[in-house]
């Protein structure tokens, strides 16, 4: 039977968010006159948090103003992999580490399914020997560069749990055929603990700890 250990990755492998920081390091690495919009990038954080835009619309918008409307992939992927590099250096949990290869040691598979944009996600998966990531994609244009806009839904929530099971689909892989282990910090990632066989509550935020207490599962404090 096939062993799944899928992690999420913002404040789960890694001890910060990474949305907005990689913001600021694209627009430092291709344009630095951007960071001039990072009030503006605010005052949509600002929309969100009163519902008037959602985690989508959010992405697309400050993705729009630091990153601009078009990137040609290979330029992307440059300021993608620096991105990764000083997150490895800088962001990720000694213990996530390490459990990432405690899994794979007892023939669990690591996958990384989170709701940050695959094109910088795949990067810092990379890092951990990760090959498969589920992420939020980034729409393109005929040309193949990437567009500010959402292909699909972002990996968020339910979304998750869509986006993964689609992925097996993908795989020829049916829910009988797996054991599924998965890590998260955050509630938002509740339909995915509660379809889990082994789920894991990491570096748990306060309704993510109580709902773990309520149901049983295990709460794991990483540090370092």
């Amino acid at each position: 039977m096939r062993r799944l250990a899928i992690y999420d990755m913002d404040k789960t492998i890694t001890r910060r968010a990474t949305w907005t920081p990689f913001l600021i390091h694209a627009a430092k690495a291709r344009a630095p006159w951007r960071l001039a919009l990072l009030p503006l990038a605010g005052l949509a954080s600002l929309a969100y948090l009163a519902k008037a835009v959602d985690r989508a619309r959010l992405k697309e918008i400050t993705h729009r103003l630091m990153i601009g409307r078009a990137i040609p992939p290979a330029e992307l992927a440059a300021v993608a992999e620096a991105f990764a590099d000083d997150m490895a250096a800088t962001n990720l949990f000694a213990d996530a580490r390490a459990r990432v290869e405690a899994d794979r040691a007892a023939g669990w598979e690591p996958v990384l399914a989170t709701a940050s944009h695959g094109y910088y996600a795949q990067a810092i998966a990379a890092r951990l020997d990760i090959a498969t990531v589920i992420a939020t994609a980034a729409r393109r244009d005929p040309q193949g560069n990437v567009l500010a806009a959402l292909e699909g839904e972002n990996c968020y929530g339910p979304a998750k749990l869509r986006l993964i099971e689609a992925w097996m689909a993908r795989e020829g892989l049916s829910r009988g055929d797996i054991l599924v282990r998965f890590y998260s910090d955050h509630v938002s990632d509740a339909p995915v603990l509660e379809w889990a066989d082994e789920p894991f509550a990491v570096n748990a935020h306060g309704p993510l700890r109580k709902l773990a207490a309520v149901k049983g599962w295990p709460v794991l404090d990483w540090e370092g």
